[in-house]
Order: C-alpha cells, then structure tokens, then sequence
C-alpha cells in the first residue's frame, strides 16, 4: 500500500469518527430536551404584549382611575362674573347684560338660573350643562324698565349639579339693580372716590382739651349781661302806669306787663350769671 492510499484512508477514518461524533451530540441533546415545551409554546408574554398581539386582556388589570371626593350637597364653589349686574334706564346698551359660569373640574355640571322677580327679567338659557374645564354665556335682560323699580334689588341664583343627580351641589347669588342714569351713579362715585382719596391724604393731630380754659376764661358775667340786668332793675323800679304821686314823668310810666318782662328777662340773667 502506497503512502498516498494510506493517507486518504486516514482521512475517511477520520471524517466519519467526527460525523459519529456530532451525531451523538444531537442525540444527547434531542434526549435532554424530549419532554420540555417548546420554546414557542413557553413564550412569556406580559400584559402590554397581549394587547399588541391581540390576545386576551381579560387577566389584565384595567387602570386605576383617580376617586373623586364625595359631594356633599351645597358646598361646592360656583364660580361667577360678575357678581352684581347694574342696568341704567337711561342706557338701552345696559339692558342685555351677560352672566359668565364657569366650571373648572373634571366632570360635567348642569344648572338652574333662578330669580327673585321673574316677570322683570327674561333669561336666555335658564338651563343647561356645562362641560368639564369649560364655561357658558347667560344672557340675561330687563324687560320692564320704569321709574317704580328704580333702585329695587333683585337676586338670581345659579343652582349647579351633576348631569346624573338632582341635588344641589352647589348655589350662588348674584344682585341686581336698576338705575335711573348712568351719568348720575358715576358722578356719585367719582364723588366718593374724591372723599375716600381727601380723608386718606388727610392729617390728623391729636386733640387738645381747651374746655377747662375757655371756662376759666368766662368765669364772670360778660358787660352785656350786667348792663342788660341793670336795665331790668330800672324797669321795676319804675312807677307803674296809673300812679298819680310819682315825681318821674308820665312817658316814664310802665305797664304791668312791662314789668313783667323785664323780670323775666332779669331771671334768666340771673340764672346764666349762676351757672357761670
């Protein structure tokens, strides 16, 4: 036998040692492997796999949505603008005016407008919802301006509650008012605009007590009353008319009710000098 034969029988030797080789290596493992699922059955798949691959969802827990608190009826805060409504009769432009609500939560409210006089007013929208995070327009208008209303207040109310409930979660009250003139209710508050302005510019000094002076000061009866009770005193002394034995003449004379005047006069002199 030849070199080269023997070198390629080597080689064939050798080439089917290997391929016995792998082949048992496969067999082991197909062995080691026979009994376990297959890997495209054991395929984990979490929650958000299931739903892009379209496979049941109803193990998967649905979000957790925020509780709202519990509403307790009446206490919830209605936001409106503004809160006074002032018509001028004076002022056709005034007698539409426009009632803003808002409604800043996260769920939806209706509402009720109610007012004290009806027959005056003519509400457009009386009800009505609000969407969440949202606000509406009420118009609202005078229809019986005279003379007899002016200055007479009449309240709304703005009743709010949620779509599926009937009680009312929460209210408030808006004035209004009707005015003869425009101009008149402005020059009024520019007028008190001027006093709150004056009296805050103002400087005020303490107070000091002078009574205690002025009365030492007058502590005696002034020249006029003494002059005034030493007339009195010579009218009484005067020979009353009628009196014939008199030295003083005639046109001196004073009738009674003189006298009695004079001596009124004299006590209340008398009665001023006492108390000073």
């Amino acid at each position: 036998m030849t070199y080269s034969a023997q070198l390629s029988r080597n080689m064939a030797a050798q080439e089917s040692l290997n391929h016995g080789k792998e082949h048992g290596v496969i067999q082991d493992l197909t062995a080691c492997t026979r009994g376990l699922p297959s890997t495209k059955k054991t395929r984990l798949e979490s929650p958000g796999d299931k739903r892009s691959w379209g496979g049941n969802t109803d193990s998967v827990p649905m979000q957790q949505h925020k509780r709202q608190p519990e509403l307790v009826e009446g206490n919830l805060p209605v936001f409106v603008f503004p809160t006074e409504l002032i018509f001028y009769a004076d002022d056709q432009t005034t007698h539409k005016q426009v009632l803003t609500l808002y409604n800043p939560y996260e769920f939806a409210l209706k509402f009720k407008v109610l007012c004290t006089s009806p027959n005056k007013y003519a509400v457009v929208d009386a009800a009505g919802a609000v969407k969440p995070q949202c606000c509406v327009d009420i118009v609202i208008r005078h229809k019986d301006v005279r003379a007899s209303h002016f200055g007479v207040i009449d309240k709304f109310r703005l009743q709010v509650s949620e779509q599926s409930q009937r009680k009312a979660l929460g209210r408030k009250e808006v004035i209004a008012t009707l005015l003869p003139s425009a101009k008149e209710q402005q020059h009024k508050e520019e007028e008190e605009k001027r006093i709150k302005e004056h009296l805050a510019e103002s400087v005020f000094f303490e107070q000091t007590p002078c009574q205690a002076d002025v009365r030492n000061s007058s502590s005696g009866p002034s020249l006029l009353m003494v002059f005034l009770g030493m007339v009195c005193i010579a009218a009484l002394i005067m020979p009353t008319l009628g009196e014939m034995e008199s030295v003083v003449p005639v046109y001196l004379h004073l009738s009674v009710n003189q006298k009695l005047v004079a001596a009124y006069v004299l006590g209340l002199i008398t009665m001023v000098v006492l108390r000073t």
